[in-house]
Formats: C-alpha cells, structure tokens, sequence
C-alpha cells in the first residue's frame, strides 16, 4: 500500500553534488515525516537525515551536515536529498523512509569516485 519508488542514483566524483529523489505513494504524503538512511559495504544501515511534516523542521546526521540537505515537495509526493561536497566514503545505498509506517524504499546506489 504504502510505496516508496527511488528513481536515479548514480556515479558522481569526489566533490560533485547529487539530488537524490524518493517519491511516495499511498499515504498522505503530507502528513508523514520522511527520512533518509544509506548502508556502506561492511557497514550498518545509518540515519542521515530527516524531515518533518509541519514546518518542515529538518535534522541530519554529523558526517553529512553542512554538506547534505533534505527538503519535500509536497505536491508531488516527494522527499529530496541534496548532497554537495560528495566523498568516497558518501558512497552507499541510500534508502528513503516513512517512520510512521517503517516503510523503505528500495534502495539506490550512490557512488563516489576519487
């Protein structure tokens, strides 16, 4: 019912910048904050950000703050994750998240090459 579809991803160079993208569906996307977490090879699945749905308030993890910014366009269902400044170790799977309903996306591959 509640669907996360995670179009793009990519490969970008080290200190490029990347919008990722997270459209929602079957929920009123309005009402829900919205997360983003990513998982490394070898390592645990990790916050990196997320987004209220009032005001939207915003909070980030501390390897991506300053550099990382979440932000949600309501109109279209969708939640955003702009990263700047990328470095290698930004390279993981990033996955969007309802943590409302614990719903994920299905996951996609950001890559960051030196």
């Amino acid at each position: 019912q509640v669907q996360l579809v995670e179009p793009g991803g990519g490969l970008v160079q080290a200190g490029g910048s990347l919008r990722h993208v997270c459209v929602a569906s079957g929920l009123p996307f309005s009402s829900y904050a919205m997360g983003w977490f990513r998982q490394a090879p070898g390592k645990e699945r990790e916050w990196v950000a997320g987004i209220s749905s009032a005001e939207e308030s915003k909070s980030y993890a501390d390897s991506v703050k300053s550099r990382f910014t979440i932000s949600r366009d309501n109109a279209k269902n969708t939640v955003y994750l702009r990263m700047n400044m990328l470095k290698p170790e930004d390279t993981a799977v990033y996955y969007c998240q309802v943590p409302r309903f614990g719903s994920w996306g299905q996951g996609t591959q950001v890559t960051v090459s030196s």
